[in-house]
């Protein structure tokens, strides 16, 4: 594993990480998976994160388990940035979408889906 290279922003970022998991069936997570790549990952959606402030976001994956991690700059809010990108074209439509194949209750917005980590450790 050579690890994956992360951006140079040219400014002082914060980081935020969330975990979910999925609905254990690879199906599901096949089709998850699908509905993340580049060739489906609806416009709309990478657009309003972007509008948001956000600067990156990657999400990881282990089986059901997802990782998601978001750098954005240092005066970003994530509870304004969130309730913001709630209103945005399709995002409540994106949810409805992804909600099947997730751990969660189809009318749960993006932040009642995915729980906030606490960094428990930093080097140094």
């Amino acid at each position: 594993m050579e690890g994956y290279k992360t951006k140079d922003y040219g400014q002082p970022v914060k980081r935020f990480v969330q975990t979910m998991e999925l609905r254990d069936d690879d199906a599901l997570i096949r089709q998850y998976r699908q509905a993340h790549d580049p060739e489906h990952f609806w416009d709309e959606i990478k657009a309003g994160i972007r509008e948001v402030g956000i600067l990156e976001m990657e999400i990881y994956i282990a089986g059901n388990r997802l990782v998601m991690i978001v750098d954005a700059p240092l005066d970003f809010c994530w509870d304004d940035a969130m309730a913001r990108l709630a209103t945005l074209p399709r995002q409540q439509e994106w949810e409805q979408f992804v909600a099947r194949f997730q751990q969660c209750d189809a009318s749960a917005t993006s932040d009642e889906k995915w729980q906030m980590m606490e960094r428990m450790f930093y080097l140094y």
